[in-house]
């Protein structure tokens, strides 16, 4: 689920209910068009009730996180910016969070903060680890999406260094070649991924980040899951 949304808590659970699913947590709404990291104090204190909303709607779901994009980068906003006043809003949500018990999950996506979008494949994820450190909260971690980072590097090195850092997972592909593709048609070493994970004693969720479909179609996204996580 998307939130903010403008639905009202009680049709969505009530939706849930019916099909028989469970919400595991939200994506905040507005990241990337309302960001922690504009320069303008008015615009980031939108950002940050947004991400307000997405807490207690999580919450009200039934749900455990609120998937972030903490800032992006870029034009006018340079990364000691986006650092600082990302961590800034951020703090400022902790203590509903805590009250609520929800995390905020910071995914790496292509939003220039954190990794050279336009560098080598071999970065680290030193610097994503010392931005969570920054923030120094237990209710505030990763959302590590897989397919995102075989542009940068090894996800299952990313994963070793994010370590207990890493609360949930995205799971999409990619390659030089094909681009974005169909789980296991990529480039992501999934065998490597599941050593790391394993390692690192992941027990959490994984969200298959693809578009939606039919009955069928969901079918072959579950099986094309399951398949690559038994490697």
């Amino acid at each position: 689920m998307d939130s903010p949304n403008g639905m009202s808590v009680q049709d969505v659970v009530k939706a849930a209910q019916e099909v028989g699913i469970r919400i595991p947590g939200v994506v905040d709404s507005v990241h990337w068009r309302i960001t922690l990291s504009d320069a303008d104090p008015a615009k980031r204190e939108e950002g940050r009730q947004a991400l307000e909303t997405a807490i207690r709607d999580s919450h009200a779901y039934g749900g455990t996180s609120v998937l972030l994009v903490p800032a992006v980068c870029g034009g006018s906003v340079s990364e000691a910016d986006a650092w600082s006043r990302s961590i800034e809003e951020i703090r400022k949500t902790l203590p509903l969070a805590a009250e609520l018990g929800i995390h905020v999950l910071i995914e790496n996506v292509w939003n220039r903060f954190l990794y050279d979008h336009d560098g080598p494949n071999t970065q680290s994820a030193e610097k994503f680890a010392a931005y969570l450190d920054a923030i120094d909260s237990p209710w505030v971690g990763a959302y590590f999406d897989i397919g995102n980072h075989q542009k940068y590097g090894r996800p299952s090195d990313w994963i070793r260094t994010l370590g207990s850092r890493l609360v949930k997972c995205d799971v999409k592909d990619w390659g030089i070649q094909s681009g974005w593709a169909r789980i296991g048609d990529g480039d992501v070493d999934w065998s490597a991924v599941n050593q790391s994970l394993s390692d690192i004693g992941f027990t959490g969720w994984v969200s298959a980040e693809v578009g939606g479909g039919d009955t069928e179609y969901l079918r072959t996204v579950a099986e094309r899951v399951d398949r690559v996580f038994s490697l």
